[in-house]
């Protein structure tokens, strides 16, 4: 069965965290709300049963998941719970962005209901009159061309065209990093066949829907500074070899792709934590980070830094520091968030 899985690739990957089987299943995990250039976003983790790859060395994020499968009558409750209780009217009508979560891949139908995800859909184009994007996080292996034209064409249905965004963890450019050390399970050639199945959606839908299309896009996760052996200096270096692959990626196919880059924080259970306890790992710092970014200036992608550790880091493990310096960082980061104006980071 899929949870026993799931709990032996937790295992396998030294992980000790525990699962969370007693939430009510009706109810979303969590939300909140950003400032982006697209404007103000939602983002949504849905209560599911937890990402069945669970080998990511690194990450906790499982474990606010069931370990149980959640059925699709119980996901659609928690569509029903976010627009009929949770958000109001002027809340529903101001979002510009949605980003749809279960921590783990909203496109495996085996832990995200297809039914429950079309009435999502159905439900954003019923109350959310100006969104724009529509983000699903997901493994590539879980995209299909069906799938994609199906999602693209719901999408166009609502109050204005609305662009599908597909989101992937790709953590680390460095093969042996993102494959060996993190367990990721992603080649690069994975990163190329989901691109090219964008641009091949958006060139069918552009003819047929005209101007009216809203092409679809790529965002990725990028951790910097995720494993145990690798200093400071390398870990920009890496996030440096990822903003030229993704600038690559996206001049090759013709289609927007973002980096969304994690400063890492040491989660709980994991290896990370028993490397922090004994002194052989330090978290990035802010200003480690904005030095990592300022390489995507002139590149063709945008960049989005996330500064939130989702209160699953240590403490002390987390990549913000109370002073006075980190404050102003962090004002400046999420400045440049909302405006992708590299000229604040540089000041």
């Amino acid at each position: 069965m899929l949870d026993e899985i799931i709990l032996k690739r937790t295992q396998d990957a030294n992980k000790t965290y525990a699962f969370t089987d007693n939430s009510n299943p009706k109810i979303i995990s969590e939300y909140w709300f950003q400032q982006t250039p697209a404007g103000k976003l939602l983002f949504l983790v849905f209560y599911t049963q937890a990402c069945r790859y669970s080998k990511c060395t690194g990450c906790n994020l499982p474990s606010k998941m069931s370990q149980h499968h959640i059925g699709y009558l119980d996901l659609m409750e928690q569509v029903d719970y976010v627009f009929s209780k949770l958000l109001k009217e002027d809340e529903l009508n101001s979002i510009n962005k949605i980003i749809v979560s279960n921590n783990g891949s909203v496109l495996d139908e085996d832990t995200f209901s297809t039914t429950a995800l079309m009435y999502l859909i159905a439900r954003v184009n019923q109350h959310c009159p100006n969104v724009s994007e529509f983000s699903l996080e997901t493994r590539p292996e879980y995209v299909d061309m069906e799938e994609l034209e199906v999602l693209s064409r719901a999408l166009q249905e609502g109050n204005k065209p609305t662009s599908l965004e597909l989101c992937i963890g790709f953590e680390a450019y460095d093969e042996k990093i993102r494959n060996e050390q993190f367990m990721k399970g992603l080649n690069l050639i994975n990163i190329e066949e989901l691109a090219d199945k964008i641009n091949k959606n958006n060139s069918r839908f552009k003819e047929k829907y005209k101007e009216s299309f809203s092409p679809m896009k790529l965002k990725t996760y990028f951790m910097l500074k995720p494993v145990v052996d690798l200093n400071d200096e390398d870990a920009i270096k890496d996030v440096h070899l990822g903003i030229d692959y993704l600038d690559h990626i996206a001049k090759k196919y013709n289609i927007d792709v973002n980096m969304h880059l994690n400063p890492t924080y040491v989660a709980k259970g994991t290896s990370l934590e028993e490397a922090f306890n004994k002194g052989l790992y330090t978290p990035p710092t802010l200003e480690m980070t904005k030095n990592a970014v300022l390489h995507g200036k002139a590149k063709q992608i945008s960049i989005y830094v996330g500064l939130f550790d989702e209160g699953l880091a240590v403490e002390g493990g987390s990549f913000i520091k109370d002073t006075a310096e980190d404050k102003e960082l962090l004002k400046a980061l999420k400045a440049f968030n909302e405006t992708q104006d590299y000229l604040i980071l540089e000041n």
